[in-house]
């Protein structure tokens, strides 16, 4: 695996991962984002429906808490998780947790960590992780590691010394098991950086782990409540300044698409892809602009009415539209909104996708009073498909060096 650098702009670095995968033969462009999976299927959709989005990411993440408890099934069936669900030709990324559903705390010990399936808790110490790892025979996986200092309970000096200390222990032992195994010697293992907002832990993190032979370094913690977005970026560009060049860096927890951007100014390559899934459960849809190249001004009366709406609000109005939408962004509409009973506009004008160019808003809001499944499949196929739109922007602009106004005009419309 080589990570080759096109063009490096302020921090913010534009790029390829070559020889990607057992075989060697896969390429991924940076920034960009993992197809994010629940239990290695993408959420709602089948293969096929999967097949019609353009721009798929090359790896999909797989969750090991979701993964765990179905290990023993795998192990007789030999042949590795991604042909067992149907995906042989995807690269795949196998991550602790699952970003949505995060694990209760209180479970890692200096031995083992504990990851929460449907049916409960697994305990794992490393010999148990890796043996799981070779059944799933991933191309990428990330290390055991205690990444649990960044929560709100235990955010201590002493705390975030702890998970550091064990995160390298899980690490080494780790490493040494794949020194052993002949079926995981092709793939590679991504160090965790743990240390949670104590600045003096996570560059220590950050400095033995880029010591260690991984192929790759997960920011993890960044995401977590008790951590402000200025600590959190300043801690992060302080981390990345010790990682090396030649390795990528992914970050945990970390979706939204102002957030994206911030990371990707301080050096981060890879995310997760839980946003457009969060968006479709709550019954929204994608609406932001990401076309840099129009006037700001144009580009926001394009939204077609909706990001004005909460944008130029009074202060007393804008609290009451927040509160009315509960977990909604300005990034999204809500489709169960009445106003959309005879809305015949696509979800978004000018989209390509399968939901924008056959179906309106109407529809679609028709189908989620009434509870169809085919409400979710739709909203998904758009959500995922204007989100992988959005990292292709990234990388347009940065080729063409305009993040500035590709940040201006996200920001513009965040809430």
């Amino acid at each position: 695996m080589k990570l080759s650098l096109i063009k490096v702009v302020n921090g913010c670095r534009l790029g390829k991962i070559k020889n990607v995968g057992k075989a060697g033969d896969r390429t991924m462009d940076i920034p960009g984002c993992l197809l994010y999976t629940r239990t290695g299927s993408a959420p709602h959709l089948t293969h096929h429906t999967l097949h019609n989005i353009h721009g798929v990411p090359a790896m999909a993440q797989l969750t090991l808490s979701s993964l765990a408890e179905h290990h023993e099934v795998l192990a007789e069936y030999k042949e590795g998780v991604g042909k067992f669900i149907g995906m042989p030709e995807s690269l795949l990324y196998c991550s602790l947790h699952d970003p949505v559903n995060p694990c209760p705390t209180g479970y890692v010990t200096n031995k083992t960590v504990s990851v929460w399936g449907v049916g409960g808790r697994v305990e794992m110490t490393a010999s148990k992780f890796m043996e799981i790892q070779q059944v799933l025979q991933p191309d990428w996986f990330q290390c055991l590691s205690d990444g649990e200092a960044s929560c709100a309970e235990a955010s201590s000096i002493k705390r975030a010394r702890k998970s550091v200390d064990r995160s390298l222990l899980f690490l080494d032992n780790c490493l040494r098991l794949q020194e052993k195994s002949e079926v995981l010697q092709k793939s590679v293992i991504i160090g965790a950086i743990e240390g949670g907002d104590v600045m003096e832990e996570r560059l220590r993190s950050a400095r033995e782990t880029a010591k260690r032979p991984v192929g790759g370094f997960l920011l993890d913690g960044f995401q977590g409540n008790s951590m402000t977005l200025e600590t959190g970026l300043h801690l992060l560009s302080s981390v990345i300044a010790e990682l090396p060049e030649d390795k990528p860096r992914l970050i945990c927890g970390v979706s939204r698409p102002d957030e994206v951007l911030e990371c990707i100014e301080r050096g981060v390559d890879l995310f997760e892809s839980f946003f457009p899934y969060q968006v479709t459960e709550r019954g929204c849809a994608l609406t932001f602009s990401f076309d840099y190249q129009l006037n700001p001004e144009e580009t926001l009366l394009q939204q077609n009415g909706t990001l004005e709406e909460i944008e130029y609000l009074d202060p007393a109005q804008k609290m009451k539209a927040s509160v009315c939408t509960q977990e909604m962004t300005s990034f999204e509409i809500n489709l169960k909104e009445k106003k959309y009973q005879e809305d015949f506009d696509p979800l978004v004008t000018g989209c390509c996708c399968y939901s924008c160019k056959n179906h309106t808003r109407a529809y679609i809001h028709h189908l989620l009073i009434t509870n169809e499944l085919l409400a979710s499949v739709l909203l998904m196929m758009h959500n995922f498909e204007h989100y992988f739109g959005f990292f292709q922007s990234i990388r347009e602009a940065l080729k063409n060096e305009k993040l500035a106004q590709l940040k201006e005009l996200i920001l513009r419309q965040a809430s």
